[in-house]
């Protein structure tokens, strides 16, 4: 039987897998506020489902805490916080924004995180690291509604701030690309038609993503997820990208469509709520089944469109994880 990293890379070049690579990932609220942990959080669920990668789910404020931003845990069921502090109100104030070190605060707690869990992985588990696109740092430096009022109506002072976020994130992925991570997991929130127009997505979005990728071009498992819906997948489909991932069973395209659109792999088949928190082992199963044969195996990772729900039964996650042996 070939081994995680193995199966993933034939399966990213095109080749005849042994069976078709699988992974989830969730957040651990409470425990994400803590690098150790969180790292026995992460291992611990890659030792209960043994995936084929493991993607790091940090809070998404890691990268913005040393900014001011501030959130906290209110039982939101997919895992995440909510924010109840920013630090940018005015235009002004994003002059504030100025880069930070890899080498301390919230930062440096999770390259301790990354650190732990590739201690306490059997080598051969792959292991990518969530890093939030600069324009999705800004949302949680700003506020989700905020963000594109100042994009509009001061704009150089946001891409000035952007530019600053993107050397903080450089420089944050270089600390981890020490530490023995295989990709990154970017998390792109932004390039979706009810949010920004693909003009005002073409200016913030894809440079200062395009240059993070640059400094991954390295790795071999980088992932682009497009969260979201009515998303721009035409634009994120040019990425340098190993690996797409989207809610597929909600927004256009569908996984046979992409693959004529993308040359990597795509990662879905999965409903978070329908299927994996209120479906049964049964129907997580034929859900499964039917992403496989709809992909004919090629270039198919399964998964789910986003975060798996804290809420999700054990039964249904195992199901997922088994689906692929059938």
């Amino acid at each position: 039987m070939a081994s995680h990293e193995e199966r993933l890379k034939r399966c990213l070049a095109g080749e005849v897998v042994d069976r078709v690579p699988v992974s989830l990932w969730r957040h651990f609220p409470v425990e994400d506020h803590s690098p150790a942990l969180l790292a026995r959080a992460v291992v611990s669920f890659q030792e209960t489902y043994d995936f084929d990668f493991v993607k790091i789910t940090p809070s998404s404020s890691f990268c913005v805490t040393d900014w001011g931003s501030r959130d906290q845990w209110n039982g939101n069921p997919e895992g995440s916080c909510e924010y109840v502090q920013y630090p940018v109100h005015h235009f002004e104030d994003w002059e504030n924004i100025r880069p930070l070190s890899p080498a301390k605060g919230a930062l440096a707690g999770q390259l301790e995180c990354i650190k732990l869990i590739r201690q306490n992985l059997p080598k051969g588990t792959p292991i990518i690291q969530t890093i939030f696109n600069p324009l999705s740092q800004a949302k949680n430096l700003v506020g989700k509604s905020n963000l594109p009022v100042h994009m509009r109506l001061s704009p150089e002072e946001v891409l000035k701030a952007l530019r600053v976020i993107t050397e903080t994130t450089i420089e944050f992925i270089q600390s981890a690309k020490k530490l023995g991570i295989d990709g990154i997991f970017l998390a792109i929130q932004h390039a979706q038609a009810g949010i920004l127009s693909p003009a005002e997505y073409d200016e913030f979005g894809i440079p200062f993503d395009l240059e993070v990728l640059k400094e991954v071009k390295d790795l071999w498992l980088n992932v682009a997820h497009l969260h979201g819906n009515d998303v721009y997948f035409g634009k994120i489909s040019q990425y340098p990208v190993d690996v797409l991932n989207w809610h597929d069973l909600e927004t256009p395209p569908d996984l046979t469509t992409a693959k004529l659109l993308f040359p990597g792999a795509v990662c879905g088949g999965l409903r978070q709520w329908e299927t994996l928190v209120n479906g049964t082992p049964e129907s997580v199963t034929a859900e499964a089944r039917k992403a496989i044969s709809c992909t004919e195996s090629h270039r198919f990772i399964l998964g789910t469109g986003c975060v798996l729900p804290i809420t999700a039964p054990h039964s249904n996650i195992l199901a997922v994880r088994q689906s692929v042996d059938l």
